[in-house]
């Protein structure tokens, strides 16, 4: 999975820098700025949520498995171990730093999302702004390049922790023998 939200996040990046590129004339296409924009902006939405909602979902995923292992009476020991063991210590040890190390990946990604979704957003609507005789084109340059800041920063942040949290979801599979095709 997180392959493919690589590729979506490299995708979304490098059609904003297609888009400023031909915003500033350093390649003639055939489409303006503003009509490539448009679906550069589409993607951007759908590849930021898949990619936020990763973060959440391994997060959910590693804590629902602690939860498990300290249930009261034990009883949902089954849904992990087709034979629970008696000494539950180092499986603990290990899904607390899991816990640690998802809830790092969801706090350094998560805020640079939405800040990208909603740079993108207001500098796309100011775009349309600035068409229309509404708002000024330094408003929109402004907001786009501090967009364009953003998402550079963030692109490395998620591309760093896509990887890390690729890793650790592998790892509390393997640790519990869920069949990858699970979450």
């Amino acid at each position: 999975m997180a392959f493919l939200l690589r590729f979506l996040l490299l995708i979304s990046f490098a059609s904003f820098v297609l888009v400023a590129a031909n915003a500033h004339g350093f390649i003639s296409l055939q489409y303006s700025h503003i009509e490539i924009a448009i679906p550069s902006v589409m993607f951007l939405i759908f590849s930021q949520a898949f990619i936020m909602f990763y973060f959440i979902g391994v997060a959910r995923m590693v804590e629902n498995i602690h939860g498990v292992l300290n249930s009261e009476r034990g009883d949902k020991l089954s849904e992990l171990f087709d034979d629970p063991p008696k000494n539950l210590e180092p499986y603990l040890k290990k899904v607390n730093r899991f816990i640690y190390q998802s809830k790092l990946s969801k706090r350094q990604t998560i805020p640079w999302t939405a800040l990208i979704l909603l740079l993108g957003i207001i500098g796309f609507l100011l775009g349309g702004a600035h068409h229309t005789g509404v708002a000024n084109k330094t408003t929109h340059s402004g907001v786009v390049y501090g967009f364009l800041v953003a998402y550079i920063i963030g692109f490395v942040r998620q591309w760093f922790y896509l990887g890390k949290t690729h890793k650790l979801l592998r790892e509390i599979k393997a640790l519990f023998m869920i069949p990858d095709n699970t979450m």
